[in-house]
């Protein structure tokens, strides 16, 4: 089946944020390059099959076309598929048959926006939840709880969250969930001495990582690694995971050393350095630090060049660790050791990897007008950052 689609629409992903501070599922954005075009639903189903299949994990289309919205309600989709309905649409009687089926079929639907009239009857049971945006909470300016004895009538998800302190207000008022990357707030919360608490493991993966750096023995290598005996389990995990592409499993820390050399075995260490944290709140960072550094390097698959794409998943992991270690990268890098180009991404906001960073970034964002202006930047056309994307994703949902 053609996948045409690809070059017609624009992706950005978000992720489904619980109580527990776990990721549960992504937010999967669908916007038209051209309002009026005419897509393919098989298609757009096709490409979220190759990600998440039928028996996988969870997903929510955002679909920005009506006319695809309306093929897509009529498709039948998997049931771990969940759909975003605009609130214009559920309160149409005319789309009360097929809201109806899809609810009958098992796909979870969230209401998006605020309804200008009651829904029909029939309707209201059919949506799990509301998805409300923080910018048009009206109890996000009455207070952090809800009012007491008062209840929405579905339960409601809060979208927009962009810091830590907006995820917590959102829970204390209600939310189950929240949809969003909380990560701007971060760095704020560091504390007096300028290091996050309680996280000496950090510092035996940056020691490891600096050993690595200059090719020390693998004795060791192996010495540091086995002061804490749950990094090198992870490790493992890591470097056994579909996602790394070995044809045979590696049984130790110096099996990786032998199979992999130093080069490719530094780039899984900057993966365990930036999902180490203990800290609940910084699941998600964990979680978006992952998907930069795989994104970023499929957005350089093509390109031939092995060190550059094993530098652009560094940068995209390590572009978190200043939230993580609450110290600014000026500083940060001084311990850590990075290549040129990726400290001037980090550090200086230049260099050849930046436009590549900001195109991640607008993806993460879910916003048509910077993800566009990105790819012009880079000459890159839609239809191979989807692509990007999409094998991003997959290699993510692999890790996890």
């Amino acid at each position: 089946m053609s996948d045409a689609i690809l070059g017609q629409v624009a992706l950005g992903y978000s992720p489904f944020i619980d109580r527990n501070r776990s990721v549960t599922a992504t937010r999967l954005t669908v916007f038209p390059l051209k309002p009026d075009a005419v897509l393919d639903v098989a298609q757009l189903l096709q490409a979220v099959a190759s990600v998440w299949p039928a028996d996988g994990g969870r997903v929510s289309l955002n679909v920005a076309s009506e006319s695809l919205l309306h093929d897509l309600m009529k498709a039948e989709p998997s049931t771990n598929i969940m759909i975003e309905v605009p609130a214009f649409m559920a309160v149409d009687p005319a789309n009360s048959e097929a809201l109806q089926a899809l609810h009958a079929h098992g796909n979870a639907m969230l209401l998006k926006g605020r309804p200008l009239k009651e829904l029909p009857r029939e309707v209201l049971p059919c949506f799990k939840y509301s998805i409300i945006d923080l910018a048009d909470d009206r109890r996000a300016t009455e207070g952090s709880q809800a009012p007491a004895g008062i209840s929405r009538t579905i339960t409601h998800v809060q979208a927009g969250v962009t810091t830590i302190a907006q995820m917590e207000a959102s829970f204390n008022r209600g939310a189950a969930a929240v949809i969003g990357w909380p990560i701007d707030d971060a760095v704020s919360t560091a504390s007096a001495t300028g290091k996050p608490a309680g996280q000496t493991d950090l510092q035996v993966i940056v020691e490891l990582i600096n050993r690595v750096d200059k090719q020390e023995p693998i004795d060791k290598l192996e010495g540091t690694l086995k002061r804490d005996p749950s990094l090198a389990f992870k490790l493992m995990r890591y470097i056994n995971s579909p996602a790394f592409g070995l044809s045979v499993e590696i049984s130790s820390f110096r099996h990786a050393i032998m199979m992999l050399g130093y080069q490719r075995l530094k780039r899984w260490l900057a993966l365990l350095l930036a999902t180490a944290s203990k800290d609940t709140n910084l699941k998600p960072v964990m979680f978006a630090a992952v998907r930069r550094g795989l994104l970023m390097e499929e957005l350089v698959r093509g390109s031939g060049d092995d060190e550059m794409r094993n530098e652009m998943f560094i940068c995209g992991v390590f572009s978190l660790l200043d939230r993580m270690f609450k110290q600014p990268f000026a500083e940060l890098l001084r311990t850590i050791p990075v290549p040129q180009r990726v400290y001037q991404a980090l550090v200086d906001g230049s260099g050849p990897y930046q436009p590549y960073f900001d195109l991640v970034k607008s993806v993460e964002a879910e916003s048509l007008y910077d993800f566009q202006s990105a790819a012009d930047n880079l000459m890159m056309s839609v239809s191979e950052i989807n692509r990007a994307e999409l094998r991003a994703l997959t290699s993510a949902a692999e890790l996890d």
